[in-house]
């Protein structure tokens, strides 16, 4: 088996690993200005190739001509994209060489946030009132017919990149006739104040194998606007929340038609009571929370994505455990902030980055995990946050 994985950033070092060790041919296809930079695990990867990239950004008719000549010389089976953003270049170059996986087509339920909502309601799923910022009447009748606020989202982007939330028409429409030939490329949302939340998948032959429930400490987009610290936990086993997301994110991964791989799927519980859907992806979530749900459970979802591609005739899922564990996460005003002092025994992983502070908990006491990121989160404030403008594109 030889597959040829794309990253425009730096990501999936551990796929890249167990592809590997599962006995996988691995070719790596990054961006230029990456070279140098970073220090992707060589021993995992049979051969690297670099694309000229304009801020992670590729020329899709070049790397189409790059993969066919690497393709004269290399029989690859199958193209697997690490990064949200390479899902639709995949998708293009498996059309063009016609590989398995998803289709040009079919990725647009996991990367475009009008499909995905549009799939979502023809399933029957719960999902906020929408519209397409395509038709200038129909989003004038959405504005008079759902009260403001509203948010206004990039199609295409991941996470809350982006975003802006509305408090009025008088601030809309200045915003989508500024926009010009761009402005198809969004929609608009009712903004459904909440508890956000997210269930993290491994999908086998159509069936979800695994999934694993957690609740936001503050919504990403609410942290991605105003700046503060990301805390995500893992939700109490066999709760009614828990029970109620899990089946819910069954029906969304089923309504996408996701036969295979990993996903991140977010949800809303409004205050009315109702679950609703909010977004899907086909890969891993990002933010550390793959850490997050190997700290809890003992499967790693870029290793078992990895097995997936790699031996999918033989694939079955690891041992796995029951434990609870949370994240925290920020930016940090000290180029390398110390952590020493965090030195409870639940600590079981710390992030090793720039810039950022990063610390997983764990122990079989959901209530030990609360508390200390309740505690932890105080005093991260207080001693390292930092706080920047809101992206309104990715950056490497």
């Amino acid at each position: 088996m030889t597959l040829l994985c794309i990253a425009s950033y730096e990501k999936g070092f551990d796929f890249l690993r167990e592809a590997k060790r599962q006995g996988a041919r691995v070719l790596l296809l990054t961006s230029l200005s990456l070279r140098g930079k970073v220090n992707w695990p060589q021993e995992a990867i049979d051969d690297i190739f670099y694309m000229p990239d304009d801020g992670g950004q590729w020329n899709r008719e070049h790397t189409l001509h790059a993969v066919a000549h690497l393709m004269r010389e290399n029989k690859i089976d199958r193209i697997v994209p690490l990064d949200d953003f390479d899902l639709e270049l995949a998708a293009f170059l498996r059309e063009h060489f016609r590989l398995p996986g998803l289709s040009e087509s079919s990725t647009r339920f996991f990367r475009d946030k009008l499909a995905m909502r549009v799939q979502a309601s023809a399933a029957g799923l719960d999902v906020p009132d929408f519209v397409g910022v395509l038709n200038f009447a129909e989003v004038d009748a959405f504005t008079k017919r759902i009260p403001a606020p509203w948010v206004l989202k990039p199609r295409m982007m991941a996470g809350a990149i982006g975003i802006k939330k509305i408090e009025s028409a008088e601030q809309l429409w200045p915003l989508i006739h500024g926009m010009g030939d761009q402005a198809s490329y969004f929609l608009l949302e009712r903004y459904a104040p909440g508890e956000v939340f997210h269930v993290d998948s491994v999908v086998y032959q159509g069936e979800v194998v695994f999934a694993i429930a957690s609740g936001y400490g503050t919504p990403p987009m609410d942290t991605s606007h105003t700046g503060g610290i990301f805390t995500t936990r893992i939700l109490e086993y066999g709760s009614e929340t828990e029970r109620r997301l899990i089946e819910m994110n069954s029906r969304v991964l089923k309504a996408m038609g996701l036969a295979h791989g990993v996903s991140h799927t977010e949800f809303i519980l409004g205050r009315d009571g109702r679950l609703y859907f909010l977004e899907t992806s086909a890969r891993v979530g990002g933010a550390n929370i793959a850490n997050l749900v190997e700290a809890a459970s003992g499967l790693n979802p870029w290793v078992e994505w990895a097995r997936l591609e790699a031996a999918p005739d033989t694939y079955a899922l690891p041992a796995l455990h029951r434990s609870y564990a949370g994240l925290i996460v920020c930016l940090a005003r000290q180029d390398w902030p110390d952590t020493s002092g965090f030195d409870d025994p639940e600590v079981c992983w710390r992030m090793n980055k720039k810039n950022h502070v990063g610390l997983i908990v764990r122990s079989d006491d959901r209530a030990k995990v609360a508390g200390l990121l309740d505690s932890y989160t105080a005093r991260i404030k207080e001693h390292f946050l930092a706080v920047l403008p809101p992206k309104e594109r990715p950056t490497q």
